[in-house]
């Protein structure tokens, strides 16, 4: 990784972690957790008022994503989801409500501190099918055809390696699975340089893909089926959008470019259920 990148996802890292210690540290004020201050394209909004009112505050007030990848992901009882970059862990409650206690929802997180916070989270929600996991979304830490659902809220155009990402996504779900996920996704009229200018990297806007980059970085891992559609605008030429795709029930193994990330090799995992943290030998 570059000098450049590592610095990015240094940042990327550091405002979540701020975004985090806002919300814990608001913990004991007289009225609860304090929101992130995420505008209004982006947080808790973007989540039905029934949906806010049924979790902890301390989940809706971390709340930094662009969609509502629960509502569009169609998820079933019994399946098993994963969230890249589960935040205070508001989509993985949600997501563990509708797979049932058969099914099972995994985030993913490289941030201590919001880990911390959605363990919290899914004590005091009760959820007892939910994991947490510590890792990039670069280097899933889950062996090959475990997931039959991905999902992502805005994270995905954070990363520094989105080649990495969509290849390990692949990777992980297992034959006919598929994705839904909310992020930014900019027109493909608008050059690298243009995008930076309507908004900095750690906003969600900088990093952000044309939607014929995101399609074409989806096909070259194996992706199938794939749609991406605009739901609102976040910037000028810049939209937030709903990515779906599917890993054809042929496939098995990962494509893309070649990685060293994702074996899950000797990483364990933050439990919330009784059952022991996942080690991967």
């Amino acid at each position: 990784m570059s000098e450049q990148s590592t610095d990015l996802r240094e940042t990327v890292r550091e405002r979540y972690a701020a975004a985090a210690a806002k919300v814990t540290g608001g913990g004991s004020a007289c009225c609860g957790p304090q929101p992130v201050e995420a505008g209004e394209n982006f947080g808790s909004t973007r989540y039905a008022a029934d949906e806010r009112a049924s979790l902890p505050a301390g989940a809706v007030a971390a709340s930094l994503g662009c969609g509502n990848p629960t509502a569009v992901a169609e998820l079933r009882d019994g399946e098993r989801v994963l969230d890249l970059g589960s935040g205070g862990g508001i989509d993985v409650l949600l997501s563990a409500r509708r797979v049932g206690p058969a099914g099972k929802a995994y985030g993913l997180d490289m941030t201590e501190e919001m880990l911390a916070l959605a363990l919290d989270n899914a004590r005091k929600a009760g959820a007892t099918n939910v994991e947490f996991l510590k890792g990039t979304i670069e280097a899933v830490p889950l062996p090959a055809n475990t997931v039959d659902v991905v999902i992502s809220n805005c994270v995905i155009n954070l990363s520094v390696d989105k080649p990495a990402v969509f290849a390990e996504t692949f990777r992980v779900l297992r034959p006919g699975g598929r994705i839904g996920v909310s992020d930014v996704v900019a027109d493909d009229t608008l050059t690298p340089g243009q995008r930076a200018e309507r908004g900095d990297h750690v906003g969600c806007i900088a990093g952000a893909l044309s939607f014929t980059e995101y399609r074409e970085g989806l096909a070259a891992a194996g992706f199938t089926d794939i749609e991406i559609t605009p739901t609102h605008p976040v910037a000028d030429g810049m939209h937030s959008a709903v990515v779906r795709a599917v890993k054809p029930s042929g496939a098995t193994g990962a494509r893309g470019p070649a990685t060293t990330a994702g074996t899950g090799r000797g990483v364990s995992a933050c439990c919330t259920s009784g059952e022991p943290a996942v080690a991967v030998d």
